[in-house]
């Protein structure tokens, strides 16, 4: 069964309540002030962006180390603990988020989504990836109390990861998706885009409009995703406050990552051999190396590997560009 929280919810729903409502006003600050307007988002801004939400997750982390050493002063080995397995699960969720940004390049080309509407999309795609995101996360931390389950989710991550590593690349074609096929069949699909309006009426018949199947598909992919990497943070901690915001502030930062990083995704070709690496360690955290190391393998030791895996598979993609058909 589980080991004792350091953040039981009993205790800390406060810290929840008040991170939730963090991120609600932030949202609503980015889309009813900076992006209140649809417009094409330039890679300066973009950039800024991504700044903004990296430096935001640290100033968190670190105060979050601060507050862990405020409430365990005579451990401070706890509070480097925190702080280490929030970044290390920040860097697994944002690194696996890139695989996110190869499906929204594929997606919004499909639909041919105007460049100044795809920030409204990726919002709302984004926003209801947090609700699922809780979701998911609120259940693993139940179910990852039981042994045979850590097991079951680790040995998932490890055939994952192989299949990662040993499955040829396979072009997303949104047009074969049962989904796709499935909304058009049941929903009126207007043939055209309406500027940035999800849904339209035409002759008193209300229609969804591309947009919207757009954004359907988008939130789908992300529940796909999730599937490997809550487990994989849960292999990095059994805190779920340190699952919850990690995950969630990585997420936040996604659409700004897509935007910088849309044009030039294709160069890191060798990146799913670095995200299959890691899929693999994670996983045997959770089935043997824990266990071996007396129940946890070191974080500073995982952080350092996963670094290696993500940063070595991207430096690798630069010296090494794939060679043009």
């Amino acid at each position: 069964m589980s080991e004792t929280l350091l953040f039981p919810f009993a205790d800390f729903w406060w810290f929840y309540a008040g991170f939730i409502a963090f991120v609600i006003g932030m949202l609503a600050l980015d889309l009813g002030v900076f992006h209140k307007h649809s417009h094409t988002v330039s890679f300066k801004e973009a950039t800024i962006w991504s700044i903004v939400w990296v430096s935001i997750a640290m100033l968190f982390n670190l105060g979050l180390y601060y507050y862990t050493l405020h409430l365990y002063p005579e451990t401070p080995a706890i509070a480097k603990q925190v702080g280490l397995e929030f970044l290390t699960g920040y860097v697994i969720e944002k690194s696996l988020s890139i695989d996110n940004i190869f499906v929204f390049v594929v997606v919004f080309s499909f639909f041919s989504v105007p460049a100044k509407y795809q920030h409204r999309v990726l919002f709302y795609g984004i926003l209801g990836a947090l609700i699922f995101r809780a979701i998911f996360i609120a259940l693993g931390s139940v179910l990852m109390q039981y042994q045979a389950v850590v097991l079951i989710f680790g040995a998932f991550l490890i055939i994952t990861g192989v299949k990662m590593m040993f499955q040829p690349d396979k072009e997303v074609d949104p047009s074969q998706n049962w989904l796709i096929k499935w909304l058009k069949k049941h929903i009126r699909v207007a043939d055209r885009m309406h500027e940035d309006h999800f849904f339209i009426k035409e002759n008193g018949v209300k229609l969804a409009t591309p947009l919207f199947i757009a954004l359907v598909f988008l939130e789908f992919t992300d529940i796909i995703f999730a599937v490997d990497s809550v487990p994989a943070i849960f292999a990095i901690t059994k805190e779920p406050l340190l699952v919850f915001t990690s995950n969630i502030f990585a997420i936040l930062g996604l659409r700004s990552l897509y935007f910088l990083l849309a044009g030039v995704v294709d160069k890191f070709h060798l990146l799913k051999y670095g995200l299959a690496l890691t899929l693999i360690f994670v996983g045997l955290k959770m089935v043997w190396l824990n266990k071996l190391f007396g129940g946890h393998f070191p974080i500073g030791i995982s952080l350092g590997i996963i670094f290696a895996f993500i940063g070595g598979s991207i430096a690798a993609s630069l010296m090494f560009p794939k060679k043009e058909a």
